[in-house]
């Protein structure tokens, strides 16, 4: 047995180097008493600004194992942790090897965990290597022309490998934990496993996909870049194979991870008569402070202790009959064009390991419901989506600046004019947003961005713009599967996962659902030639 201490607490000047000693006195033993030890989870406690302190729950194991059970208590209790199970391979024959539609986060987590069970998966990725995507990402940045398969969404690791690294997860358990440690593994800091908000930084992505890939090829797996899926290849409802820009591939089982910026994927979809659905979606803008206003609301006396670093913020206010809510807050980041199709315009955020920007920058977004959507059109929040984004390609000139309004400007009602500071590389255009946005993201802002200020300290606008729009938070679609077995009930071999497919929303939840489907795929099937 081992015990379970919780409510370790360290100011911010001492070092964890000293948990060993705080969990002997906690237990009242002697220091030389404390064996193995470990950090289960880290979180900052800023409730007292004059007090800020780091919490800590960890694992011990004493020198002599007997004591442990006299030493249980209201803080301390015994710890067994959840197992990460694994099937052994099912019966059901699988003709070729599983083909894996997307090297994002779930195509990635999918095919590494089919891989290590020996089914040698090959994963077929629109776009390019994440050596040269960087390249072409970096092109962009400078003016460079928009590659529709290689950009801020489309190549090796998907819109995860430039999302900033968060690895914040509402779920939890042993497949979190086992997605945490992958990561970890791939050259990621120890410590994503147990923070509380682990944040990896877009510097440090790109290894780190690069590094699970190389993984997957080792275990027999096989990944093809600038390999496109076009339509889907089926006889009597099921899956023969895909038709792809470099031909055809043989397959009747495959994991459609595209990525829910794939658009064209949904249209084939379509086509094919596999059913899609309308999804409640995330809309709205992105939101730039700067860093040192939010340091200052946050952590008061204590901002700029090299302990904090940049700090973030998670807010959410009533905004009329709907929520104003950040999400990606990227502390010490920048605003980057999300954009993977010539004429449209998006914005996101991403924020490098140092977070050393002077800007601060989140979503700023509302639930875009069917009634927002005027239609019933399975791709009715695609088309909405698009409508705002080439309002905004048009507002910047037909150019990829992106429209800025400070928000004193908008709650005054007036555009901005001349040069308004911004984070955003290529560029910006002064303009009134309401031209751009849907009437309801307006409204919400001018209803709620006070709110949010004045549970902010009053320092939540000071100096704050508005870029957008931020349209590429969530899926608007959603591709129905079978709630156990993961399969289309259309089409028999084809199996929807990930964010595209409408059942994640993050790094660490797609790479769950690539994780699931795996394991889904692996109890059902036989290993293919055995």
């Amino acid at each position: 047995m081992s015990l379970r201490i919780t409510n370790l607490s360290l100011p911010l000047d001492e070092e964890e180097s000293a948990l060993p000693g705080r969990i002997a006195d906690r237990l009242g033993v002697g220091d030389a008493e404390i064996g193995r030890w470990r950090i289960l989870r880290k979180s900052l406690d800023a409730r007292r600004r004059d007090d800020i302190r780091f919490v800590y729950t960890a694992e011990v194991s004493l020198a002599d194992p007997d004591r442990e059970a006299a030493l249980l208590g209201p803080d301390r209790a015994p710890y067994a942790p959840d197992s990460f199970d694994w099937p052994e391979p099912g019966e059901s024959p699988m003709g070729h090897r599983p083909v894996i539609v997307g090297s994002g986060p779930a195509g990635l987590f999918a095919a590494y965990f089919l891989a290590l069970s020996g089914y040698r998966p090959l994963v077929l990725e629109r776009g390019r290597a994440v050596k040269d995507r960087v390249a072409d990402v970096r092109g962009f940045d400078e003016g460079g022309p928009v590659d529709p398969e290689s950009n801020y969404l489309f190549g090796e690791g998907g819109a995860g490998t430039f999302s900033d690294g968060k690895l914040t997860s509402r779920g939890t358990g042993p497949d979190v934990r086992r997605v945490l440690e992958v990561i970890a593994d791939c050259h990621g800091k120890p410590s994503v496993v147990y923070e509380h908000r682990p944040h990896l930084g877009s510097n440090r992505l790109p290894l780190i996909v690069r590094t699970l890939r190389r993984k997957i090829e080792e275990l027999g797996g096989e990944v093809r870049f600038s390999c496109r899926v076009e339509d889907l290849d089926l006889r009597d409802g099921r899956l023969q194979g895909l038709m792809t820009s470099s031909g055809h591939v043989p397959g009747d089982v495959a994991v459609l991870a595209a990525g829910h910026s794939a658009r064209d994927v949904y249209q084939m979809l379509l086509r094919r008569g596999v059913p899609l659905e309308f999804k409640p979606f995330q809309f709205g803008v992105r939101i730039e402070q700067p860093q040192e206003e939010i340091d200052r609301a946050r952590y008061g006396p204590s901002a700029g202790h090299p302990a904090l670093g940049a700090a973030d913020y998670e807010l959410a206010t009533r905004a009329g009959d709907r929520d104003l809510f950040t999400f990606c807050m990227c502390a010490g980041g920048y605003v980057m064009g999300s954009v993977s199709e010539p004429g449209y315009f998006c914005t996101n955020g991403m924020s490098e390991s140092r977070h050393d920007s002077p800007f601060a920058n989140s979503g700023l977004v509302v639930t875009i419901g069917r009634a927002d959507v005027g239609s019933d059109h399975p791709l009715a929040g695609v088309h909405f989506q698009q409508q705002a984004e080439r309002r905004a390609y048009l507002a910047a000139g037909r150019s990829y600046r992106a429209p800025i309004q400070s928000v004193r400007d908008l709650m005054a009602g007036r555009a901005s004019v001349g040069s308004v500071p911004s984070s955003y590389p290529r560029g910006t255009v002064a303009t009134d947003l309401g031209l751009i946005m849907p009437p309801v993201v307006m409204e919400a802002l001018e209803r709620g961005l006070p709110r949010l200020d004045r549970s902010f300290r009053g320092l939540f606008l000071k100096g704050a713009t508005l870029t957008g729009p931020e349209s590429r938070g969530s899926s608007p679609v959603r591709i129905p599967r079978d709630s156990t077995s993961r399969e289309s009930p259309a089409v028999l071999g084809l199996y929807p996962c990930g964010e595209g497919a409408g059942y994640a929303g993050g790094i660490v939840s797609a790479a769950v659902d690539g994780l699931r489907t795996a394991r889904s795929l692996v109890s059902r099937y036989a290993r293919p030639g055995s």
